[in-house]
């Protein structure tokens, strides 16, 4: 499930590409895929970085030499990277994790080079409040949601920190009735046969990707959709 469009984060051979916050490798994985790019993905999670290092051996190019990944356990509040060392940056379903999430953002700031590219991605507003009146475990539970987020708020602190915003879309609008129900039967989310249908055509979706459902999704993502993803170029030094 990508939830960056890389139409609008487009990937050039060489690239060195950061994934912070990779989880299990989505998308650390997937720009390894997309181009001949140096991918790296950065979590503070040993047993997430184990998952994404045993997906990505079904993956791999190994007589590729022109394209890499790697995994690293690291803070976002103080990322192992030199100054102005990244292409690309993408933090993806992160920030709302994060106390100090504007540290964070002062980092990608520090390792990405001037004239580069940023993709954040968070939580929608409304979706993400309608999770939290239904559950208070949702947003409770230990390393789980932290804030809701204004997207407007966010998107003036990133330009805050010396970037462009250039473009806005919404994603995974098929998800959010996914998590209401969750909420909803939280105590019995994994014996509740409605959530275990829905998690089948979830599945089914992702792995088969029809038509119909890649159609309905486009028309219901402004509406519905569960994400907000924001595009920002670093503004060149001066």
């Amino acid at each position: 499930m990508i939830t960056v469009n890389y139409k609008y984060f487009p990937l050039q051979s060489g690239d060195l590409v950061l994934d912070l916050g990779c989880g299990e490798g989505r998308h650390v994985i997937s720009i390894y895929m997309e181009a001949d790019v140096n991918s790296i993905g950065v979590d503070l999670s040993l047993p997430d970085l184990k998952t994404a290092r045993s997906r990505f051996g079904d993956f791999e190019e190994i007589d590729n030499q022109n394209k890499s990944l790697a995994l690293s356990s690291a803070s976002a509040l103080q990322l192992p990277f030199a100054d102005s060392t990244f292409d690309k940056v993408i933090c993806s379903e992160v920030l709302e994790h994060i106390p100090d999430y504007k540290t964070a953002i002062e980092e990608i700031t520090r390792v990405l080079k001037p004239g580069g590219l940023f993709c954040a991605s968070v939580p929608r507003r409304w979706p993400e409040r309608v999770c939290w009146a239904l559950s208070d475990a949702y947003h409770q539970v230990l390393g789980g949601h932290l804030r809701i987020f204004r997207a407007a708020v966010l998107r003036t602190e990133i330009e805050g920190q010396g970037f462009s915003h250039y473009h806005r879309h919404w994603a995974h609008a098929l998800h959010a009735p996914f998590w209401w129900l969750k909420c909803l039967f939280w105590n019995t989310q994994d014996s509740n046969w409605l959530i275990k249908q829905y998690h089948r055509l979830l599945v089914w979706d992702l792995m088969e990707k029809p038509l119909f459902t890649r159609m309905l999704e486009q028309v219901l993502n402004p509406l519905v959709g569960k994400s907000v993803v924001m595009y920002f170029r670093k503004e060149a030094r001066v």
